[in-house]
């Protein structure tokens, strides 16, 4: 049996939909083939032109592109919303519980100061906390 991990009774979170997690110092945003058709299909381009368009490689892996500011194109300047939210990809649906931000309580910290719905809102389950980490290793 392995030892427990220090958010073992879980982590409060609710998403607060104000599009902080999309935007700022650049980055990037793994989406997979299948990803970039359903984006595709959702926005009304071909798969090539959403590619063209959309989407920049990093080494073998494919990544969403953003604005001069480092906002995901898709985010909405405006509204702060996402444009293709019901298709997004698995790194935005899993955020924030990227193995990266549950290396420790100091990694936790440090999300809960850029994302307000970080440390409030519902308990996260331990279980469903494993399962969102095990979808996207970041």
């Amino acid at each position: 049996m392995s030892e427990p991990v220090w958010y073992q009774d879980g982590l409060a979170f609710q998403c607060t939909g104000c599009g902080d997690c999309c935007s700022g110092d650049p980055g990037v945003v793994w989406a997979t083939n299948e990803e970039i058709q359903q984006i595709a299909e959702y926005v009304g381009l071909t798969e090539t032109e959403m590619k063209l368009r959309f989407t920049r490689r990093e080494g073998k892996k494919t990544t969403l592109t953003e604005r001069e500011n480092g906002d995901c194109k898709f985010l909405d300047s405006g509204s702060r919303r996402c444009t293709i939210y019901p298709v997004r990809p698995q790194q935005c649906r899993t955020w924030p519980f990227w193995n990266s931000n549950l290396e420790s309580p100091e990694a936790w910290e440090e999300v809960k100061r850029v994302c307000p719905g970080a440390g409030k809102g519902q308990l996260v389950q331990l279980e469903e906390i494993q399962r969102q980490a095990a979808i996207v290793d970041l």
